[in-house]
């Protein structure tokens, strides 16, 4: 069953209350739709894909209590297309068993971790905003060990290899990624 992106929002919503989880299933979801635009894939598949690929995170809350596979159940049970429910699987693909194959797994495994840690250096900045963040502010953050230790930053070199992208290119784009949706993700001023 195809869902709209209505229909999807009210899915997550339903299992997330947290309006940071909200936004970093937008934040995720404008990467995905930007990704895809690149690669002449599916946007709107890959937006899905993108929003609903923490759709269990309220529930499990780490992956020791099933995240990403009881995502993948439910997204199942839903009736989401498959290729939806393999790229929630393989976003966390150390957990789940099901490595990345696809370019939307590989992307969607890369850009997770990278939008929250965009998100970071842009909520330091004195605009707290993506208009004006460039690469190499990103990639000084990067550097940094203490700033957003959260953010596995090997998963994201591993992402940026999977997909056979140098780094930079993939902070690059995930910037300009967001910028369309800065305010719906608690970015700009």
């Amino acid at each position: 069953m195809k869902y709209t992106r209505e229909e999807s929002v009210s899915f997550f919503r339903e299992h997330n209350r947290d309006e940071t989880h909200f936004r970093h299933a937008l934040a995720v979801e404008a990467a995905m739709r930007y990704f895809a635009g690149l690669y002449g894939e599916d946007e709107e598949l890959w937006a899905r894909a993108g929003l609903l690929h923490d759709i269990d995170w309220e529930i499990t809350q780490s992956v020791e209590n099933g995240h990403p596979v009881k995502g993948g159940e439910m997204l199942r049970e839903a009736g989401y297309e498959e290729e939806i429910v393999r790229a929630e699987l393989a976003h966390g693909w150390e957990f789940s068993g099901v490595e990345p194959i696809s370019v939307m797994e590989k992307t969607l495994y890369a850009v997770d971790e990278l939008t929250g840690f965009v998100t970071a250096v842009a909520l330091v900045r004195p605009s707290r905003s993506v208009a004006d963040l460039e690469v190499k502010s990103v990639k000084k953050k990067w550097k940094d060990k203490t700033f957003a230790r959260g953010v596995d930053r090997r998963v994201i070199e591993k992402g940026a290899e999977l997909m056979g992208e140098p780094l930079e290119r993939l902070i690059e784009n995930t910037i300009a990624a967001l910028r369309p949706v800065e305010r719906e993700i608690g970015l700009g001023a």
